[in-house]
């Protein structure tokens, strides 16, 4: 059911790559709400996944763009507003990527180019297209951004290795560039830390399934979804949630905050 509740905005949606990408839901969701958006990718990641699919199911253009590349973020917010008429109205920032996860390094012995690289284009890209956004003046008063993140930026998952510390600098950035870009135009700047979920990123950490099982063994509610991701970040895209910013917001089925759940402790019990 639709509620019209981005009626008449302007987007960009980074990060879909096929129909199980958290990005993809969240384009999906915002066209049935009214949006108008673009897309964009790095071209590599265009070249594996299915994007023109989903720009044809949403009547979207596409803009491919590097991330870690400030010439062609620049390109990107400059393209966007010329496609969309108007001065952007909310950015998901949905990018991330580790070598080290990829090539199974243990993060004792973490490759320093590979930390650097998963550092660039997972955390540095989100504060490149702030500051570019900031500097172009392209996001409109009252507008929304949102970055994914994921609990390992507060405890220890030792299969997900640098990408907690990576994270813990997106989430960081948040706050920080938050406060700027608050005072600056009341733009809110805000992370979502998702429950395990089942997408073509996720699937290929090694250690996934185990932790996704456990993790909806432990949440009341169950993991979330990617399709109850993309709800809540069209909420925080929405005017419903303008004095919320700088947050790091838990979108988990109450996974945080349980510290054990009767289902696992009795899991337990019956090992021994």
């Amino acid at each position: 059911m639709a509620y019209n509740l981005l009626k008449g905005k302007r987007g960009i949606i980074s990060g879909a790559l096929d129909e199980n990408s958290i990005a993809w839901k969240v384009a999906e969701k915002a066209h049935e709400e009214g949006a108008i958006f673009v897309l964009t990718n790095a071209p590599i990641a265009m070249r594996m996944g299915e994007i023109n699919e989903l720009a044809k199911k949403t009547n979207s253009k596409i803009i491919p763009a590097d991330a870690t590349n400030v010439d062609d973020i620049t390109n990107l917010f400059t393209q966007s507003q010329e496609i969309l008429g108007g001065k952007i109205d909310f950015v998901l920032h949905s990018i991330g990527m580790s070598v080290n996860i990829r090539k199974n390094v243990p993060y004792p012995e973490l490759d320093y180019e590979y930390y650097t690289k998963g550092i660039d284009v997972s955390a540095y890209s989100l504060h490149k297209m702030l500051s570019v956004a900031y500097k172009l003046d392209a996001i409109s008063e009252w507008g929304s951004v949102v970055a994914l993140s994921f609990i390992a930026a507060q405890r220890t998952y030792p299969f997900y290795t640098d990408m907690a510390d990576i994270k813990a600098l997106l989430e960081s950035i948040t706050r920080s560039f938050g406060y700027y870009y608050g005072k600056h135009r009341n733009v809110r700047v805000n992370t979502i830390s998702q429950s395990p979920t089942k997408t073509t990123a996720g699937n290929g950490i090694k250690g996934f399934s185990d932790l996704y099982d456990f993790a909806d063994s432990v949440s009341p509610l169950g993991n979330a979804s990617a399709e109850s991701c993309a709800d809540y970040c069209i909420t925080l895209f929405s005017d419903l949630t303008k004095m919320v910013t700088m947050q790091n917001l838990f979108h988990d089925g109450g996974y945080s905050s349980t510290g054990a759940s009767a289902e696992v402790i009795e899991k337990i019990g019956k090992g021994k």
